[in-house]
């Protein structure tokens, strides 16, 4: 009978090894479970600032043993309310240092959590609430409540709802009879209150609380940790399992790409359930750095004020930095802005040509040149370099010194969760701020591979990092392949997810009986060469797009849109571009015109100065024109174009909530008018 009143409580076994150990369990002194790096955090940087959160009501500052104490009353909070371990708890809410206290705590309970941001549409919080198979909601706000607490009551069992931020007296929408509300304090208050109670007990493991027992689990570091729904560019998200172990190689390997130092200072602006995002943050607060919080909208002015040392960013981020440098050189009077734009054009040289002497010219070419001819090649390289690198110098005392001032980043700019744009990573390389482009993805936790600052090859999304292994094999027949041949992109590491929830066979589809996850990637792997230019870009993974992306022409010919697409993003008249053709006998474009720069073009030209408003024709005329003048390098050519008014954005479907479009969506929706621009 005493058994049975027994209930069984799993904890991280590092974090809260007092319970373990007072109860007989081998505590461990190693980190098992993601929470565990919380007591090493805080034993170690204890008073420092941890996160700095100045947008929500209040504005918090944290140091990292408030945020241990904060995390480990969150999760006693939560078994008091009756929270089991292994049980999914949706966390739907964005960037901030509660979610991170909510985050971290419904893991140290061995619960799971499942998440997603406010931007996700209604129907798609429901939808992963439903298939997560989740008790309970862990909610951002009374605003995003109130939207869809009709949707999720009607359709969904809610144990309890916690408010992260605000309290139930803002609520608009009324709450179902008996549904419990907390909010953040209420669960703090709670889980304080029972921790100091079982801390004072005698026998942590077998403390009275309300007549009953406690027997205290470890959390294995093979338990799911979270479950993140992929964004699903094609097809409904998928729930990829993460368990505590890929998370916790994530931590213990990052630091050969960023080695960050206590004090130094990171910016977020991605959403923290974003995979790449979340790793990233879970690595630095291990080094006792200080965390900064931020959004799209205060993002400029958050560079100057606060000069972050890193900043963890996706590709969209860094062309609008770029786009916004690029305005105000634009903005400049007619001689400063032909003087910046020509120093830009000498350092990019500058760079060009320095890249070949540091042997960081990437190729496919297996085949190596001669010591003689390399030794040329490096002479030559070295000669015309030393020649720019005067004008170099100059462009930096004159231009790029205040670029730096207002965009901070002293050390890196860490880039993933997509393309990054050559002409982009030209830029910022040439006006000297570090980006390190890496590659992974959701179901590999996600990091495979990066750029380290001594070999920032170019073009190049590094090597694998450690315990990783990467390899490319044939569209058909999955053999692998040597270095310099494309074909999918594979990886196997501590990483790679445990699979998809309740979707075997989706599982099966990417995960060998080997353990090698099919990412769905166009790649290759560069040669090795022991001499030229090439002689450090051996083994450097290089990305050339989706396969799911490829168009393939009545013609027969394979075309990967991604080159052509980025290579028109540089034109200021386009906002969004999707090349289309599947099946037609030449490539077309969907095109969301930028119209402010369209009526600036259009004034400057034959069209007339007086033009407040452009016919159809006209921005047709002037897009094409652009579309030539910028894609005109590349392999492919695009012909007919569709103009469209409205943009792809994540409210109608056509973006998914980290910003990739749609492209089954967009060309369903404009099926019609497509047939129509080939006929």
């Amino acid at each position: 009978m005493q058994t049975e009143e027994m209930q069984i409580r799993r904890c991280s076994p590092f974090l809260e090894s007092v319970f373990l150990s007072s109860g007989g369990v081998a505590a461990s002194h190693e980190w098992k479970t993601v929470p565990d790096i919380w007591r090493s955090s805080a034993e170690k940087f204890g008073d420092r600032v941890a996160v700095v959160d100045p947008y929500h009501d209040p504005p918090s500052t944290m140091t990292y043993k408030q945020l241990e104490q904060d995390i480990l009353d969150f999760s006693e909070g939560l078994r008091v309310i009756g929270v089991k371990p292994a049980e999914k708890l949706a966390l739907f809410a964005d960037n901030s240092c509660r979610w991170l206290v909510a985050d971290q705590g419904i893991m140290a309970t061995g619960a799971i959590n499942v998440v997603r941001g406010s931007r996700s549409s209604d129907e798609e919080l429901l939808q992963i609430y439903n298939h997560s198979d989740s008790v309970a909601l862990v909610v951002d706000n009374p605003e995003l409540f109130n939207r869809i607490a009709e949707t999720l009551s009607s359709q969904a069992a809610m144990r309890f709802v916690i408010l992260v931020w605000g309290d139930k007296s803002c609520f608009t929408t009324e709450v179902p009879e008996g549904l419990p509300v907390y909010n953040y304090k209420d669960m703090i208050n709670l889980g304080h209150e029972s921790r100091m109670r079982l801390l004072d007990s005698h026998d942590a493991r077998k403390s009275l609380i309300s007549g009953q027992h406690y027997i205290y689990e470890a959390i294995s570091s093979d338990d799911v940790a979270t479950i993140l729904y992929t964004s699903g560019t094609t097809g409904n998200p998928k729930g990829v399992m993460l368990t505590h172990k890929n998370l916790l190689h994530q931590i213990n390997n990052l630091w050969d790409i960023v080695p960050a130092k206590p004090g130094d200072r990171f910016l977020s602006i991605l959403p923290t359930w974003h995979a790449y995002e979340r790793a990233s943050e879970y690595f630095i607060f291990t080094n006792g750095v200080e965390q900064v919080y931020t959004t799209v909208k205060y993002l400029k002015e958050d560079l100057l004020r606060y000069q972050p040392n890193y900043m963890v960013s996706v590709p969209v981020i860094l062309e609008t930095l770029y786009n916004g440098i690029q305005k105000q050189i634009s903005m400049s009077s007619t001689a400063r802005k032909l003087v910046a734009l020509l120093l830009i054009s000498i350092s990019l040289a500058y760079m060009d040509i320095k890249r070949i002497y540091e042997g960081k010219f990437l190729t496919k070419c297996q085949k190596q040149c001669s010591y003689p001819v390399a030794a040329f090649d490096w002479l030559w390289a070295r000669t015309v370099s030393l020649i720019l690198w005067p004008l170099h110098m100059l462009a930096r005392k004159l231009v790029y010194n205040k670029i730096h001032t207002a965009i901070g980043i002293s050390k890196a700019a860490i880039s993933g969760g997509g393309s990054l744009p050559s002409h982009v990573d030209r830029f910022f390389e040439a006006i000297g701020v570090t980006v390190q482009n890496g590659y992974g993805l959701t179901e590999s936790s996600p990091v495979a591979a990066c750029r380290i600052r001594s070999c920032n090859v170019l073009g190049s999304v590094g090597h694998p990092i450690r315990r990783t292994e990467i390899r490319v094999v044939d569209f058909e027949t999955g053999d692998v392949l040597p270095p310099g041949s494309k074909g999918i992109v594979e990886i196997k590491g501590p990483q790679v997810m445990k699979g998809y929830y309740k979707n075997e066979s989706a599982t099966k589809q990417v995960l060998n009986e080997g353990g090698w996850l099919n990412t769905g990637d166009i790649g290759w792997i560069a040669p090795y060469h022991s001499v030229g230019r090439s002689r450090h870009c051996s083994g450097m993974v290089v990305l050339e797009g989706r396969a799911k992306d490829t168009i393939v022409l009545s013609t027969g010919e394979n075309v990967e849109p991604s080159e052509l697409e980025e290579a028109a993003m540089r034109s200021a008249l386009i906002q969004q571009i999707v090349v289309i053709g599947q099946d037609q006998r030449r490539l077309g474009a969907i095109i969301v015109p930028n119209k402010d720069e369209i009526l600036a073009a259009a004034k400057m030209s034959i069209i007339g100065a007086d033009t407040s408003e452009l016919s159809k024709e006209n921005m047709t005329a002037l897009l094409n024109e652009e579309l030539r003048k910028w894609t005109s390098q590349c392999s492919f050519h695009i012909g007919p174009i569709l103009v469209i008014d409205e943009p792809f954005t994540i409210a109608n479907g056509l973006v998914t909530p980290t910003m990739k479009i749609r492209r089954d969506k967009v060309v369903t929706q404009y099926k019609l008018q497509i047939e129509n621009l080939f006929k």
